[in-house]
């Protein structure tokens, strides 16, 4: 018996379109999202309603509330404990400050406490890195002399030039017997050969991909990525930044020219707090848990720098880097500095520049002037425009591509790490920040975006008012898909 197809074939859109409106309810009444999602894929839904429902399957659905990372290690640590005595210190007034004129933001640092287990520490020493070259010499310099272990977590590892020169100094690490563990995100890196990750797992390495797909090539968790940026060397040396693994971080795409990013080594008690951040990933990846041992806790106390070590992702119940950029952007008193290759930011936090702007704040906000995703760009530009009308000064940057996430503020706090001020950083990707409380690193960060402003061309709101019909349109379907892209 022949089916004809032609005959059933209406019923198969008809059973495609019924599921549409149905799952179009269960997103309106049954997902707890803000309204902005929840229109963005109502549009997806109406105007292609057959590919827009696999698109929802891929990208729409949210993470189980499942917890995605159990290990103990806090409780271990006593974290828990320390966590409860710095709270109970701020409340009591009673909390020792080693700068005093960091008081005033004791909100900030009670918010990332209460928030996200936070511990604020004041003894480290910070190295900020604003070139590639300059932040790979140095980390391949402190994985030739680590003794004990390396742990290194990107985004991005890619099989080229820089990415065979990690390989080679970590194969040789793991040959003397240092033990060296490597976690990449399957998304981010998902053009990474096997032969690679073989060739590192061969010397003795232990090599994982975060939320890798059941079936090949069928990654339903695509969405939810690991954006962060972590190394630790032996528990004492930290990197976190805007860095990943690829030659295009050292300069040598021609595509973007010099890559203008933001990075931090830290050496201090900050490192315990990130080596905790990392195992955490490690476990929720690996079969093979790293359990509590004191070797990867060797942090010592060195210098004066205070650090809150801030993570966020969609397993959390609150957005905590965005609602530190809130707290920052709030405290200002005379100036803050914003530079990120995405400016979409929510309501609450385009509603906290404005404020500060017509407060009289100083607000400067730099963005490149080239995309790498141009949906993501358009919005930017659809953005920007918003704070211009208010009064903000907006520069592009022309020097290559701009990458850095950093947040500075009146000269005494700041904010360096992977969470650009859009959606999927605050909702979707799992992201880590430093928040730094020191008016030298401060002023150090305020003095490298002044220097930036050299190579960069102010944007008027005058001339943004010039921009095309067609730009006008792309700026439009951006800004309406900003809430998934």
């Amino acid at each position: 018996m022949v089916i004809d197809i032609m005959i059933i074939l209406p019923y198969i859109i008809g059973s495609i379109l019924v599921f549409n409106i149905l799952l179009a309810l269960a997103i309106v009444f049954l997902e707890r999202r803000d309204a902005s999602s929840t229109w963005a894929w109502l549009m997806v839904l109406l105007f292609i309603p057959i590919a827009g429902f696999f698109l929802y399957l891929i990208f729409g659905r949210k993470l189980s509330n499942k917890k995605i990372f159990t290990w103990d290690t806090k409780s271990r640590l006593g974290v828990k404990t320390a966590v409860q005595a710095q709270m109970r210190a701020l409340e009591e007034g009673s909390f020792q400050y080693k700068d005093e004129s960091l008081i005033p933001y004791k909100d900030l640092f009670y918010l990332h406490l209460r928030n996200d287990d936070a511990i604020l520490t004041q003894d480290n020493r910070v190295e900020v890195f604003t070139d590639g070259q300059k932040k790979f010499h140095s980390l391949l310099q402190d994985i030739e002399e680590a003794e004990d272990h390396i742990h290194l977590l990107y985004y991005i590892i890619r099989a080229d030039r820089l990415g065979e020169l990690l390989a080679d100094a970590l194969i040789k690490k793991a040959k003397q017997g240092v033990q060296v563990r490597i976690l990449y995100d399957d998304m981010g890196s998902r053009e990474l050969s096997r032969k690679y990750i073989r060739k590192i797992q061969a010397a003795g390495a232990e090599v994982e991909a975060f939320f890798p797909p059941l079936i090949p090539k069928v990654n339903l968790k695509i969405n939810y990525r690991n954006h962060r940026k972590l190394a630790i060397i032996d528990g004492k040396i930290g990197y976190i930044g805007g860095f990943n693994i690829g030659d295009e971080y050292l300069g040598y795409n021609k595509k973007f020219g010099y890559w203008r990013d933001t990075h931090l080594k830290i050496v201090g008690d900050a490192v315990r707090n990130m080596q905790t951040r990392f195992i955490l990933d490690w476990n929720q990846a690996s079969r093979n848990d790293i359990l509590y041992e004191e070797r990867y806790y060797a942090a010592e106390p060195t210098g004066e720098v205070g650090i809150q070590i801030v993570s966020s992702g969609p397993d959390s119940e609150w957005e905590q880097i965005k609602n530190g950029y809130i707290k920052m952007i709030m405290s200002a008193k005379e100036y803050i500095y914003i530079q990120t290759p995405y400016f979409i930011p929510d309501d609450s936090l385009a509603d906290a520049l404005k404020i500060a702007v017509l407060s009289g704040v100083d607000v400067r906000i730099m963005i490149p002037n080239k995309p790498d995703h141009p949906f993501v760009y358009w919005a930017t530009y659809s953005n920007i425009g918003d704070l211009l009308k208010a009064g903000a000064d907006v520069y592009i940057y022309q020097n290559g591509f701009l990458h850095a996430k950093t947040i500075v503020v009146d000269e005494k706090i700041a904010s360096i790490g992977t969470a650009n001020i859009d959606v999927r950083s605050f909702k979707l990707n799992f992201e880590v920040n430093a928040f730094l409380y020191d008016r030298q690193v401060a002023g150090e960060l305020a003095e490298k975006f002044n220097e930036d402003i050299l190579h960069s061309s102010q944007l008027s709101y005058k001339l943004y008012l010039q921009r095309s019909i067609w730009i006008r349109i792309k700026e439009a379907i951006a800004r309406l898909l900003s809430p998934i892209l």
